[in-house]
């Protein structure tokens, strides 16, 4: 898949034009995701030096992107069809409606191929203990 990750409020907390802290397991997601192959693209308003921030706080962690706020890396701003309207086969964004899930929710949706109801509906009612945490479950590795 595609997948088109904002920054603010999604991999870090808000605090532009500064840079809050990493979202629990935000980062480490996404390597996995990237793992797997799936196309990762930064997807933000920021903008120059600002967004060298961003990547090099996601460098930083061992997070690099396909492509950054483009579809693909060779796209040229100055081409006359350039759009900032990407192609993207799912978007991660916290200004969803309903928010932003939990990453270890996000991981599922993706891994599973999950729509976002389906996910909730398969998690065990609120109230019930869940054996094991739910985060170290979904990161552990798979025995071949």
């Amino acid at each position: 898949m595609t997948i088109a990750v904002d920054f603010d409020g999604t991999i870090v907390e808000h605090r532009y034009p500064g840079i809050g802290p990493e979202l629990p397991f935000a980062i480490e997601t996404l390597k996995r995701l990237h793992d797997e192959h799936h196309r990762l693209i930064l997807w933000t308003v920021r903008e120059g030096r600002l967004l060298e921030d961003a990547i090099r706080f996601c460098r930083d962690r061992g997070l690099t992107f396909y492509a950054v706020n483009a579809n693909y890396p060779e796209e040229n701003r100055q081409h006359k069809t350039f759009t900032r309207k990407l192609q993207a086969d799912l978007f991660i964004d916290d200004r969803n409606l309903g928010g932003l899930p939990d990453w270890g929710v996000i991981y599922r949706m993706v891994h599973e191929g999950r729509a976002y109801d389906a996910q909730y509906a398969a998690l065990p009612p609120q109230g019930q203990p869940v054996s094991g945490n739910l985060l170290r479950r979904l990161f552990r590795k798979k025995k071949k």
